[in-house]
């Protein structure tokens, strides 16, 4: 069985956007996003992570946030004023298996609850292509970023990640 028919219902959810993609089966032990990178070729600057947030509220609320797996998810300000919340923080797996019906590693923005907001990072469109969960850790999603503003009730959001801190220059070390 391949890919498109072992992930039907991601392929009809993908078809029906109207954007050409591919699916591109991975070894799920390879599926977390350095080693896919590091074992498939594709540059970790076009891998655009789906990460739960959930805001500590009564009851809680989760969103989905994409973002270029080369920055971090501002949680702390970007996330939790977009959710005019006091706290949030990022989802547990047990959490996001639950809400999401997936394994971190596959989390993908084609396969959420149809209520679940979904965040994207601005960077993420600045990409040619991106690859992205697949909805199982055996597979992930690789096209354009069209994609994602294919899907309904997606919200792109100007500074939602920032790049990582650069690392201080270690005292002695040769530059």
């Amino acid at each position: 069985m391949g890919a498109a028919e072992e992930h039907a219902d991601l392929v009809a959810r993908l078809d029906g956007l109207g954007v050409a993609y591919r699916l591109v089966p991975c070894d799920p032990a390879l599926a977390d996003t350095a080693q896919f990178c590091a074992a498939y070729g594709y540059a970790p600057e076009d891998a655009a992570n789906t990460i739960l947030v959930v805001a500590k509220s009564d009851p809680p609320r989760y969103v989905a946030c994409v973002l270029l797996a080369t920055t971090r998810l501002d949680v702390n300000r970007a996330v939790r004023a977009r959710l005019g919340v006091r706290r949030c923080s990022f989802a547990s797996a047990q959490d996001t298996a639950r809400v999401t019906g997936m394994a971190i590693g596959g989390v993908t923005p084609f396969g959420l609850p149809p209520d679940l907001p979904v965040l994207v990072d601005a960077r993420v469109l600045t990409r040619t292509e991106i690859v992205l969960g697949g909805g199982s850790r055996s597979v992930k999603v690789v096209g354009p970023p069209a994609l994602l503003l294919a899907l309904a009730g997606v919200e792109v959001i100007e500074g939602l990640a920032s790049p990582p801190p650069t690392a201080a220059p270690q005292a002695g070390a040769a530059g």
